[in-house]
């Protein structure tokens, strides 16, 4: 597998070399040259998810890594279900809750540690991650107890659950969480900055578990074909996926799915109140606003940095421009979306209910339509109660750390703080 950095045509990279640097150079994503075509689509829905994972990945890797990785990646990594659930007659939802940490970032999350763990043959590695919500609680839980891997989450202090925070912020050992007095944008500036400076990046072995490494964006395109294989083959060729988006992985990955043949019509890219992409779409003008603090917290996010490897996918002609739409969801709709997905039987969490907005709003007569739900509801217990004023009860992974404490150290938004911070705690480790 080639991939390009999008910033820079010179600088290319095999797979496990892009897994190893995470970024390249001047902060560039790398993106495949090639995306291979499947032609065996119907056989491949009809297998096993984990059997179907590993000829999806191998067709997208290739034949560079040694013979058995894949297989035992995914057989490490992909342990737990991704069901699609009917909530109508013409929409389902797929749960990507099932996993460790309830959140769809499990999937992307075990995939890489388990990459990263085989490529790095024993070196000592530092990630660094920036987390909306749901990204510190998976790659925390992925990594920890790694030997040679170090981790460091930062998260805007008083801006995810409490629950959340709680799934990341206690496990210790080489999991480091930093609180920054700021919003996800100043801690994803954080971990850009912290990869242009050669000290951190070349002293701590810099790498990030965010979903600008390529290895979680491949995971994710995985369970679009566990979706699709779910769904009647009667209903697959007007497929309509309507994706919650912040950094805008998750539409990646589906569109990379598309590209490989999956039968999908078309895509809803559905954000909260922080609508660049929206607009975008809309006029053309990409024009960020200061980001809005949300109830769907890990969709705050104004500057996406996937979005490049959006629009690479479609100026290099892989798909039409008229494939992806952009709707975006007020609060008021988020509530009534939770609302009325209650009234039909479903209980829902905020990011899942915009989506869910989005799409109602937007299928076409003839189309079946299908939202993701990337999180459990009880990771936003406090809304969904608020919203629905009935109880909710805690799955196992969120009660037992309900009542643990919080070992994040806070610190400022400034660079100079995190850097010191990070060559105190690691340099010697």
């Amino acid at each position: 597998m080639e991939l390009v950095n999008l910033k820079d045509a010179g600088d290319t990279a095999s797979f496990a070399e892009a897994v190893k640097r995470g970024l390249g150079k001047n902060q560039g994503l790398y993106f495949p040259t090639r995306i291979p075509t499947l032609e065996n689509i119907d056989d491949l829905l009809s297998r096993p998810f984990a059997e179907r994972s590993i000829e999806v990945l191998k067709a997208l890797i290739g034949d560079e890594l040694p013979q058995g990785m894949v297989e035992a990646v995914v057989n490490e990594a992909f342990t737990f279900p991704a069901p699609v659930e009917k909530v109508t007659d013409s929409i389902y939802t797929l749960e990507l809750f099932h996993g460790p940490t309830l959140a769809f970032k499990d999937f992307g999350g075990r995939f890489m540690a388990q990459c990263l763990s085989r490529l790095s043959e024993g070196q000592p590695v530092t990630i660094l991650t920036a987390t909306s919500g749901d990204t510190g609680a998976a790659v925390a839980h992925a990594f920890h107890g790694i030997e040679n891997i170090n981790v460091v989450i930062l998260f805007p202090e008083g801006k995810i659950s409490p629950l959340q925070e709680k799934l990341f912020t206690t496990l210790g050992d080489n999991i480091h969480t930093v609180a920054v007095d700021g919003d996800f944008d100043a801690c994803q500036a954080l971990v850009k900055t912290a990869f242009d400076d050669p000290d951190v990046r070349e002293g701590l072995h810099l790498n990030s578990a965010n979903s600008i490494n390529i290895s979680r964006l491949l995971a994710q395109v995985c369970y679009y074909f566990e979706a699709v294989s779910q769904v009647p083959e009667e209903e697959r060729s007007n497929l309509v996926i309507s994706v919650p988006s912040g950094n805008f992985g998750n539409l990646t990955a589906g569109m990379i799915a598309k590209t490989m043949g999956l039968p999908i019509k078309r895509f809803i890219a559905a954000t909260n109140l922080n609508d660049t992409v929206p607009r975008y779409l809309k006029t053309g003008e990409w024009a960020p606003k200061a980001t809005v603090a949300t109830m769907s917290n890990a969709m705050d996010v104004s500057q996406p940095n996937n979005w490049p490897r959006i629009e690479a996918l479609i100026e290099q002609g892989y798909l039409p421009a008229d494939c992806l739409r952009g709707e975006s969801v007020d609060e008021e709709y988020t509530h009534l979306a939770m609302r009325q997905l209650a009234q039909l039987g479903y209980t829902s969490e905020p990011h899942a209910a915009v989506a869910y907005r989005a799409l109602s709003h937007d299928l076409n007569e003839g189309e079946v339509g299908l939202f993701l739900g990337t999180a459990h509801p009880a990771k936003f217990r406090e809304t969904v109660e608020n919203v629905l004023g009935q109880p909710l009860s805690l799955p196992k992974p969120l009660a037992d750390v309900a009542a643990k404490t919080s070992l994040a150290v806070p610190l400022s938004a400034e660079y100079e703080d995190l850097k010191a911070h990070m060559l105190a705690l690691l340099k010697t480790k």
